[in-house]
């Protein structure tokens, strides 16, 4: 076994513990921090599948922006004990009927995709995911496109200063 299946094994293994630990944990903030080291994990194995543009766009957006948007919601929510609403036995049942039929569906698409354990993913090679060819094609094919999104962006993130302005 090579470097390369260890380290996605590994990678694997972090963000399954993670994202349990995201489910279990009691306090929201270890919550989000968890979540964090999912993404970090799924960079990982974007990074292995040789695309590097895919693994910084997740770090930057997921791993930062989302994450510390998150972050000030649940401090903006100031939640405490006495916030907690009431957990309804009905509402635990309703999640486990539906966390069953979600483990039977994968289940279920599992076993009928036989040809996938025949197929497997090239490491290391080939040029599909690398930023080289991504800019390229940004910006002689879809200029346009690019600097319309830009202009709406910033339309956003003034918009977002306004409102967010006190009187």
């Amino acid at each position: 076994m090579d470097i390369i299946h260890i380290l996605f094994w590994c990678l694997s293994a972090l963000a399954l513990f993670a994202a349990i630990m995201v489910l279990v944990s009691k306090n929201p903030v270890h919550s989000v921090l968890w979540l964090i080291v999912v993404f970090f994990a799924i960079s990982g194995h974007y990074i292995l599948l040789n695309a590097q543009f895919l693994a910084i766009v997740n770090l930057i957006v997921y791993a930062g922006a989302i994450m510390v948007l998150f972050l000030f919601v649940i401090m903006l929510m100031n939640l405490n004990a006495e916030a907690d609403p009431q957990k309804n036995s009905w509402m635990k049942i309703i999640g486990v009927v539906t966390g069953g039929l979600l483990l039977t569906m994968l289940v279920s698409a599992a076993r009928s995709s036989s040809d996938i354990a025949s197929k497997t993913a090239t490491l290391k090679v080939g040029d599909i995911g690398l930023i080289q060819n991504l800019g390229k094609t940004l910006f002689t094919d879809y200029a346009v496109p690019f600097e319309i999104s830009s202009v709406l962006f910033l339309s956003a993130m003034v918009g977002a200063v306004v409102i967010g302005k006190k009187d």
